[in-house]
């Protein structure tokens, strides 16, 4: 089921999961070929068959909806400065591009792990749904997250577990997205999100409720790479690339402005993170004989701190 081939108009591959978890021996040799390439060559890959449920999808997008109807003072209830972003809802107009000169257009919601994260997650009392559809969510994402890089790990030439060891309990966080209609919120010169690459390992998005997306190609290009219905879009961050010695890109990305001015859009990004304490410097058996490391080493704490100052959601001391 796993084909090499990019959808019009588009670079980027799609992929069945179920031929890694569940084919035969060519089966999941194509599949990590081809994932492993798409991230390569595009810094992101489509994939079907990932074992995600449509209807926890659905469940969870109904639930957004009903969060983010809810007025603005309601919704600041559960707004904690305190956790620097890094927890509950995080208002209209506050983050801002890596090096971009103007706010994103879009308000969001900030999730951890559950349990034994390294914040508390902050619920809305008034929409009891988005609790549980959310943590049923997060699992999933978390499990399916951690099986797509033991794939990229084979592609590499590292042991299976190599890579999907360095997320387990770790401080993934599922950001769910809000970007209202233009004709109530718009500010000249600014887009629902500027360019960026995401800070972390890999990301898996869900098909958003509109479409927007687009990558930049190498060719400085911008293409559409919106999934399909049923599929997620994955991409790799800035986290996994410094980890890999640049061997796995992060792809510069954007969300732009829909042309019908009373279009909204949700989105639901898990940002896979490895653990705080992993220096990210490539493992020896990857690097090659004479190979000098691409970045200084910092910790992946250290790189989310700095990252999380320069879009303005950590507070400054």
């Amino acid at each position: 089921m796993t084909s090499g081939d990019a959808s019009p108009g588009s670079p980027v591959a799609s992929v069945d999961l179920r031929d890694f978890t569940a084919g035969d021996e060519p089966a999941r040799a194509a599949f990590v070929d081809v994932f492993g390439r798409s991230l390569v060559d595009t810094g992101f890959v489509k994939v079907a068959g990932h074992g995600i449920d449509p209807a926890a999808i659905a469940a969870a997008y109904a639930a957004a909806e009903a969060v983010f109807a809810l007025a603005d003072d309601v919704k600041l209830a559960s707004s904690r400065d305190d956790l620097h972003g890094a927890r509950g809802f995080i208002p209209f107009g506050r983050e801002q591009a890596k090096d971009a000169s103007i706010i994103d257009l879009k308000e969001f919601w900030h999730i951890g792990p559950p349990a034994g994260g390294r914040h508390p997650n902050v619920w809305p009392d008034e929409v009891p749904a988005f609790e549980a559809t959310m943590t049923a969510l997060f699992a999933a994402m978390e499990t399916t997250a951690e099986t797509l890089l033991e794939a990229l790990a084979c592609f590499l030439g590292l042991p299976r577990r190599r890579l999907a060891d360095l997320v387990v309990g770790a401080d993934s966080l599922l950001r769910v997205l809000h970007y209202p209609a233009l004709r109530d919120r718009f500010v000249a010169g600014a887009v629902r999100a500027a360019a960026h690459e995401d800070i972390n390992f890999i990301t898996l998005l869900p098909a958003a409720t509109d479409a927007g997306l687009e990558l930049l190609d190498r060719d400085g290009r911008w293409l559409p790479v919106d999934g399909l219905d049923g599929q997620i879009v994955v991409d790799s961050g800035d986290m996994l690339s410094r980890f890999l010695n640049g061997r796995v890109p992060a792809t510069t990305h954007r969300v732009v402005n829909p042309h019908d001015p009373d279009a909204v859009r949700y989105s639901m990004p898990f940002f896979c993170q490895p653990r705080r304490d992993l220096l990210l410097v490539p493992p020896a058996e990857l690097m090659r004989p004479g190979e000098e490391l691409r970045d200084p080493p910092i910790t992946a704490g250290e790189f989310h701190q700095q990252r999380m100052d320069q879009i303005r959601l950590r507070r400054r001391a």
